[in-house]
C-alpha cells in the first residue's frame, strides 16, 4: 500500500499513542533528533467567512499541537519532519514529526514506520466502513412528508 505523505499523520493518529511514541523513542535512540521549534500545544481559533456579508467570524476554539524536527542518520543523511495535529498532546506531535522525517528520508527504521502507517490506514478504513454502515442504517425517507393525505381532505 502506497500511502501519500499528507496522510501519514492521520494514519498514525488512528493508532494508540503509546505505539507511536514507542517507535519514535526507539528510533530517537538510533538517530540524532533536533527540535527545530519546541513542541507545543494550545488553542486555535476556527475562523469562517459569512456568505452574505463576506465578514469573518470565529465559531470556536480547537486544540492544536505542533512539532518540527530535524533527524540525522549515522551516515549523515538529514531530513526534516513536522506534524500539526488537531489534538492537545505535544509529545504525540513530536513523535509523529520524528516518524515523518524518518519516512520521508527513508532513514534507518523507515520500514517499521511505514508498517505503523499502514496499520493506521487499515484502522481508518475500518472506521470509515463502520460509519458508512451506521449512516445507511439511520437513513430516513422524507419524500412522504410533502404529500397530502386523502383522508384529511374528506
Amino acid at each position: 500500500m502506497n500511502v501519500p505523505r499528507k496522510e501519514w499523520a492521520a494514519a498514525l493518529c488512528a493508532l494508540p499513542a503509546i505505539r507511536v511514541k514507542h517507535l519514535a523513542n526507539v528510533l530517537s535512540g538510533e538517530l540524532e533528533v533536533r527540535d527545530v521549534a519546541l513542541p507545543h500545544a494550545g488553542l486555535g481559533l476556527l475562523n469562517l467567512r459569512d456568505g452574505a456579508f463576506e465578514e469573518s467570524y470565529f465559531i470556536g476554539e480547537i486544540p492544536v499541537a505542533r512539532a518540527e524536527v530535524t533527524v540525522r542518520s549515522a551516515a549523515g543523511v538529514e531530513e526534516r519532519g513536522g506534524a500539526l495535529l488537531v489534538d492537545d498532546r505535544a509529545q504525540l506531535a513530536r513523535a509523529i514529526a520524528i516518524l515523518d522525517a524518518v519516512l520521508a528520508g527513508k532513514l534507518p527504521g523507515w520500514e517499521q514506520g511505514m508498517s505503523l502507517v499502514q496499520q493506521g490506514m487499515e484502522v481508518r478504513q475500518h472506521n470509515h466502513s463502520d460509519r458508512k454502515k451506521l449512516l445507511a442504517a439511520t437513513r430516513v425517507d422524507f419524500s412522504l412528508l410533502g404529500q397530502e393525505d386523502d383522508e384529511d381532505e374528506a
